[in-house]
Formats: C-alpha cells, sequence, structure tokens
C-alpha cells in the first residue's frame, strides 16, 4: 500500500465524530476510516446515507491524512424511521416553515466544525437520481441509506457498478436475526455475494465489507 493504514484517527476528529448526531457506533466508524485510509490512494469513497455527517467524519478523517476525496449522497429529508412517529424521529431537526426533515443544516454546521469542507462532498438529491448520472470509478462504497427494500436495493444496483477491481463494498446494519433489526441491508449483503462479484473480507458489528473480485466500474452487478 502507499500509505501506512493502521494510524490512529487523529484525536481533533475523533471527538467530533463523537459529538455529531448519529447512529453509528465508534468501533464501527473508526473502521470505515481504516478501511477508507486504505482505499483513499486509489480513487474517490462514496457514501449513500449522510444524515449528520458522523460517518462523513470518519471517512472524512481519512482523506485528510492520505488525500482524496469523499463524497456523500443524501436528499437530507430522512429515511422512513426518521419520520414523525417513528423511533429515530429527532423534532429539532425539523423544518419548521416547510414541516419536513431537514438534515442538511446540522450536516454543513458539523463538517464546517470538523474543518473537512475540503474533503468531503455533498451531494444533495435522491440516491436513485444521482447514481443514473454518476460515471467516476469508486475505491470503496459506504451504502447506509433508506432501509426500505426498494431503496437498499436500488442502492445496491445504482452504485456498486461504480466499484472498480478490488474496490470495497461496505454496507451498514446487516443484521442476520431480523429480531436485530431490519432486513433490506442484510438482503442485499446475501445478493451481492450470491453473484459472484463480491467476496467478504471483514465484517464488525453490524457492518459487512466486500471486495469486487469480478467486472469493473461500468460494469453491471448482478
Amino acid at each position: 500500500m502507499p500509505h501506512d493504514t493502521d494510524q490512529a484517527m487523529p484525536a481533533d476528529l475523533l471527538a467530533h465524530a463523537r459529538a455529531a448526531k448519529g447512529f453509528m457506533p465508534e468501533e464501527e466508524g473508526l473502521l470505515l476510516h481504516r478501511l477508507a485510509r486504505a482505499r483513499l490512494p486509489y480513487g474517490p469513497v462514496l457514501e449513500v446515507g449522510t444524515y449528520c455527517g458522523k460517518s462523513a467524519i470518519y471517512l472524512g478523517a481519512a482523506a485528510r491524512e492520505v488525500g482524496g476525496t469523499v463524497v456523500t449522497v443524501d436528499h437530507h429529508r430522512g429515511s422512513e424511521e426518521n419520520q414523525a412517529g417513528w423511533e429515530h424521529h429527532d423534532p429539532s431537526l425539523v423544518d419548521a416553515e416547510l414541516g419536513l426533515m431537514d438534515t442538511l443544516p446540522v450536516f454543513r454546521a458539523t463538517l464546517a466544525r470538523a474543518g473537512l469542507e475540503e474533503q468531503v462532498v455533498a451531494v444533495v438529491g435522491a440516491s436513485t437520481r444521482v447514481s443514473a448520472l454518476w460515471r467516476t470509478p469508486l475505491a470503496m462504497l459506504f451504502i447506509d441509506g433508506g432501509h426500505a427494500e426498494v431503496h437498499a436495493t436500488h442502492d445496491y444496483l445504482g452504485w456498486s457498478p461504480w466499484l472498480m477491481t478490488e474496490g470495497l463494498l461496505v454496507i451498514h446494519d446487516v443484521f442476520p436475526d431480523p429480531a436485530d433489526g431490519g432486513r433490506p441491508p442484510y438482503l442485499i449483503y446475501l445478493r451481492a455475494l450470491a453473484s459472484g462479484d463480491f467476496t467478504e473480507v471483514e465484517a464488525l458489528g453490524s457492518v459487512r465489507v466486500l471486495r469486487r473480485v469480478r467486472g469493473d466500474a461500468g460494469d453491471p452487478v448482478r
């Protein structure tokens, strides 16, 4: 590897990650940081599902250390579980005028406080619309968007074709036991393995890490 990938995350950015709103356990965030450090020298890292920027700090910290760019895609209106009446609803994130979730202002403030605005590029829009326009090979893809089956499937089919050979597909909230969480991330994880295009290389908590072993950026996945 062109860079040392064992270096710990800088203390200042770890403090910002801990303080940010979000649902990423620290040990899983540190895994993202380590993986991104290893892959950023080969191309950009893309995250689907920004929310308030907690995971983007772990990824952006790696970009600040080794160079490269992190792109994070979100419509910033919240996933199903973020809406009023659902378990993970946060009323402080509702736009008072529109009555809709709006995580973008909090994300921008989070990123600015962490000093990562040059390393992390925010794309505001629906994942399906943005992926349809995307043409840049990715060194790593982190899927952590909507957890309904239709959204998880579209994120997998829309973005994973742009992974280069040896690129990493990282999926969050993979729970083999339905009692532990929703099934769609687990289902796309199984689909990726069954395709023969990916092989699993690491697992930690609810994160699964797969490497693309067949096909290259622009080739369809199954």
